[in-house]
């Protein structure tokens, strides 16, 4: 068993390595994501361990996904989002269901034309590709707002606040229907219509226990009276757990409750509401830290994979890129009076981050045969969103005339 010197030394060094590659990411221009997993990667490349347990990976992500969906919510100021809240709901739910049939239905032809899958000569069912679609079907607010910062501008009139509230809340409807497919082609679920109840009821659950845990947070923390500021942000730790669990055991999303829970918390006076509000963003870092270091050593048993899967990658990725998520947004924005050029950038602005990479360790977990190839898949799509549209998402809106410096 190694000693604790052994396990201090090397936690500090992947913590400082990942913060300095995060600001060796910003000076870039790409999100900080894509060296988290680069650096995990490299690490069960050369030497390092191996993860080989997908239930560990997942149990990883879902407790980094709690508090990186609570911060995201605690971070939504509702005088921002009001003026485009029907807008950004639509493209988080209908924009996120529209990119899943799209995608998953070409996803079924292109795989099950190639038989990549070795699943004989009928290739995947339409029910995994829909699931992968799923998984990859939200955009990431860090990476997107991560790529805005590093270049220096602002989008103009409506852009950013859209943006934020899209990205921020499309996580939940994607981790919905990941859980509903996946309850489905594995059995759970017998029926389209039972699966559809089963959609109905977690969204309905989560985001009423969300609410009601929001307002009880404000309520108790502010009804304490500890000594220390300190003191405070443990028990929020402890209500966001509380949260997701009683969701989860009254059967409804649990992620979905803690984001509800967030925008309830973040928008109500809440005693040392600055320093929770910190203390949780820098938590979320650390989460998405640990979550993306596990992740990429999760990747490298399933590397052998990646060569006879790269070229359906790329055709899933460019078809998400240019056809699923413009589709999405000219359809769920149709009666906006937003302009083409405004629709055309939040097309493009539809970069894959964490939340992918993490449902995608759920078919990994619940035993799917063709878990490690969705695992790669997911992983290569995100790669490949990050560097292209992060790299060119600054140009492009300084061409379309709607950014301008900070």
């Amino acid at each position: 068993m190694p000693s604790i010197e052994l396990v201090s030394l090397v936690g500090a060094s992947l913590l400082l390595i990942s913060v300095f590659s995060s600001k060796l990411a910003s000076k870039v221009g790409i999100p900080s994501l894509l060296f988290f997993l680069l650096t995990g990667w490299l690490i069960g490349e050369f030497g390092g361990p191996e993860l080989h347990s997908p239930e560990i990976a997942k149990f990883i992500g879902d407790f980094a996904l709690i508090f990186i969906l609570f911060t995201g919510g605690l971070d939504s100021h509702w005088p921002n989002i009001r003026p485009v809240l029907w807008q950004g709901l639509c493209l988080s739910t209908l924009g996120v269901f529209i990119t899943m049939l799209l995608l998953g239905s070409f996803a079924w032809f292109i795989l099950g034309s190639f038989s990549t899958f070795s699943l004989g000569v009928h290739g995947i069912t339409l029910t995994q590709g829909l699931l992968l679609a799923a998984i990859v079907s939200s955009t990431d607010a860090a990476a997107v707002f991560s790529v805005l910062r590093s270049s220096q501008i602002v989008l103009k009139g409506k852009l950013q606040p859209l943006l934020e509230l899209e990205s921020s809340s499309n996580d939940p409807m994607a981790v919905l229907l990941t859980v509903t497919l996946l309850n489905y082609s594995t059995g759970g679920e017998s029926a389209f219509l039972e699966g559809g109840m089963f959609l109905v009821l977690q969204l309905l659950i989560g985001v009423g226990v969300g609410y009601g845990a929001g307002r009880f947070m404000v309520w108790l923390l502010n009804r304490l009276g500890l000594s220390s500021a300190g003191l405070y942000a443990i028990a929020s730790i402890a209500l966001v757990l509380l949260t997701y669990s009683g969701a989860t055991f009254m059967h409804g999303n649990g992620f979905l409750a803690v984001y509800v829970a967030g925008i309830v918390a973040g928008n109500r006076e809440v005693i040392h509401q600055h320093y929770i509000s910190a203390f949780h963003d820098s938590f979320a870092w650390l989460m998405q830290i640990i979550m993306f270091l596990t992740l990429g050593m999760l990747s490298v048993p399933y590397r052998a994979e990646l060569s006879s899967l790269a070229s359906v990658a790329v055709a899933i990725s460019l078809f998400l890129m240019f056809v699923a998520r413009p589709v999405s947004v000219f359809t769920s924005l149709f009666w906006a009076k937003i302009g083409f050029k405004e629709k055309l950038l939040v097309s493009w602005v539809g970069l894959r981050g964490s939340v992918p990479i993490v449902l995608a360790t759920f078919p990994l977990a619940a035993g799917i045969k063709e878990g490690g190839e969705i695992f790669v898949l997911i992983s290569f799509i995100v790669v490949m969103s990050v560097l292209i549209q992060g790299f060119s998402l600054a140009a492009l809106a300084r061409w379309l005339g709607l950014a301008e410096k900070k």
